[in-house]
């Protein structure tokens, strides 16, 4: 019987999308048999930023009862789904500083071998969602993470955008996606605890 893999799900969301996103990896997780935590990065942006965007202050509100990620959520994780925002290309600065004060795990050897996959949206169908996804990719090579993008491997991919790097979305002017994504977030979820099961097996 094969152990059961800890996947968590790690986001960071202004307005809800991610957030989403983040819920629907957590569906599948639960579903391939992983235990799931849902956990999101520390807000940084002042009140009066907050307070600027009605969708942003209610959206903070609304998750008030998901906790704030640690480094003992990546230390637990056998696997873990990044998913941001785009800022400019970059994972947002909540995101961002999140990973950089890993030090002390990186350092360790405690970021070694952990399964990793990740997703994204932005404002616009090429407003760098790509570019996020990867620059995420690159920070998990510095870990030593085994980075689990979903590819071509399933035909919810394509309906989605056929993004191969990772799930990402274009939310519309009225806050809502524009592209039907959640079978492909579920099904990169799936694959991300499926290789991680692998992994802890030591295949």
């Amino acid at each position: 019987m094969a152990e059961t893999v800890n996947l968590a799900v790690i986001y960071y969301s202004s307005t809800g999308t991610n957030y989403q996103l983040a819920k629907w990896a957590e569906e599948a997780g639960n579903e391939a048999g992983a235990e799931v935590r849902v956990v999101k990065a520390p807000e940084l942006a002042p009140a009066e930023a907050i307070d600027s965007n009605p969708a942003w202050r209610e959206h903070i509100d609304a998750t008030n009862d998901v906790p704030e990620a640690t480094s003992d959520d990546i230390e637990w994780a056998d696997a873990i789904i990044f998913s941001s925002p785009t800022r400019f290309g970059n994972a947002a600065a909540q995101m961002k500083q999140f990973l950089d004060m890993q030090g002390g795990l990186w350092g360790s050897g405690k970021t070694i071998n952990k399964v990793v996959s990740a997703m994204s949206s932005a404002s616009n169908p090429h407003g760098g969602q790509e570019a996020t996804i990867l620059s995420l990719y690159t920070t998990m090579m510095h870990w030593g993470a085994i980075i689990v993008p979903p590819g071509y491997t399933n035909e919810a991919l394509f309906g989605a955008g056929g993004n191969p790097y990772g799930t990402s979305v274009t939310q519309g002017e009225d806050g809502q996606m524009m592209e039907d994504v959640e079978d492909a977030v579920k099904h990169q979820a799936r694959r991300t605890v499926d290789v991680a099961v692998s992994v802890k097996a030591g295949k």
